[in-house]
C-alpha cells in the first residue's frame, strides 16, 4: 500500500511538473520568436545616423532622434506626477487608513484602475488636461494622462513592498518612542524602497510603450525640433511606429523595424532594470 502511494504521489508530482514546463515553453517560445524576428529584420536599419537625425521625407528617410528624446521626456513626466503620488497614497492606505468597507472599497478600485483600456486615460485626459485645464496638445498633458494609468501599478507596488516589511521592524521601533511618521520615514521606507523602485520603473516601461493614450493629447508624426517647454507637442516612439507601419506607403520594412527594435530594447531595458534591482534587494535582505 506505502508503495502504491508513493508511486501514485510520484505519478503527480511528475505529471504537475511536466505540465508547469510545458505552460512555460508555450508562453517563452512566442516571445523569444518575437524578439529574434524583430533583431533579424531591424538591426540591419540601426546605425548612427538613424539614432541622432530627424525623420525627413515624412518618415522615409532620416532618423529618429527626436521620438527617442521625446519616448524619455514623457517616462520622466510620468515618474515625476506618478511615484509621489503612489508612494503617499500606498504608505496612507497601509500604515495610516482604518480597514473598513471604504478602504476595502478604494482598494478595489486601485486594482480595477489597472484593467481600464488605455484608450480611455487617453480621452480623460484629452478632456481633463487638454480641454478643461487649457494644457492643450502638449508633453505636459500626456506625462499626466500616463500617470493617470500609472498610479494603479505605483500604489499597488508600494503597498505590497510597504506590507512585506516585517512587522518587528516596525514594532521595535515604536517600542522605544518613535513616533508613527518617524517609523514609516526611517523604517519603513528605506525597506520597501527597492519594491517601490521596481514599481515605478516597470510603470515607466509600459508609459514608453504606449499608443493610444498619447494619440488624443499631443503626439506628433513629425516636427521641426525638439519640444523647447512642457507644453509644446511632442515625438514618441510607439506613435512614430504606428505611422510608419499603417499610414506612410512606400516605407521600407527595414525602418518599421528599426523603430520597433529601437522601442524594443527601451522596454526590455527597464524591465531588465527593475529585475536587477529587485534580484539585488533580496540578496540584501537574506
Amino acid at each position: 500500500m506505502r508503495t502504491q502511494a508513493m508511486l501514485s504521489r510520484q505519478l503527480s508530482q511528475r505529471t504537475a511538473f511536466g505540465l508547469l514546463i510545458l505552460a512555460t515553453i508555450i508562453v517563452v517560445v512566442p516571445i523569444l520568436f518575437l524578439i529574434l524576428y524583430i533583431v533579424i529584420n531591424g538591426a540591419g536599419t540601426i546605425s548612427w545616423e538613424f539614432l541622432t537625425l530627424p525623420p525627413s521625407q515624412a518618415g522615409k528617410a532620416g532618423g529618429i532622434f527626436p521620438a527617442i528624446v521625446g519616448t524619455f521626456y514623457l517616462m520622466v513626466g510620468t515618474l515625476l506626477f506618478s511615484l509621489p503620488i503612489g508612494v503617499l497614497a500606498g504608505i496612507y492606505l497601509t500604515e495610516y487608513a482604518r480597514d473598513n468597507w471604504l478602504t476595502r472599497l478604494i482598494n478595489m478600485a486601485i486594482l480595477n484602475l489597472a484593467g481600464v483600456p488605455s484608450i480611455v486615460y487617453g480621452l480623460f485626459g484629452l478632456g481633463v488636461f487638454v480641454l478643461a485645464f487649457g494644457f492643450g496638445l502638449s508633453l505636459l498633458a500626456a506625462s499626466l494622462t500616463l500617470a493617470c494609468q500609472a498610479l494603479a501599478m505605483t500604489i499597488t507596488t508600494s503597498r505590497e513592498a510597504i506590507l512585506a516589511v516585517p512587522r518587528e521592524y516596525k514594532e521595535g521601533s515604536l517600542a522605544i518612542g518613535a513616533t508613527k511618521w518617524q517609523t514609516v520615514r526611517h523604517i519603513v521606507l528605506p525597506q520597501a524602497l527597492p519594491g517601490i523602485i521596481t514599481g515605478a520603473i516597470l510603470a515607466m516601461s509600459r508609459a514608453a510603450g504606449e499608443t493610444a493614450p498619447i494619440l488624443v493629447v499631443g503626439a506628433a508624426f513629425l516636427l521641426p525640433g525638439l519640444p523647447q517647454s512642457p507644453l509644446d507637442q511632442f515625438m514618441a516612439l510607439p506613435y512614430h511606429l504606428y505611422t510608419v507601419a499603417a499610414h506612410i506607403p512606400g516605407i521600407s520594412r527595414s525602418t518599421m523595424w528599426g523603430v520597433a527594435l529601437v522601442l524594443l530594447v527601451v522596454v526590455l531595458s527597464f524591465n531588465i532594470l527593475a529585475t536587477v534591482i529587485r534580484l539585488r534587494a533580496r540578496q540584501r535582505r537574506v
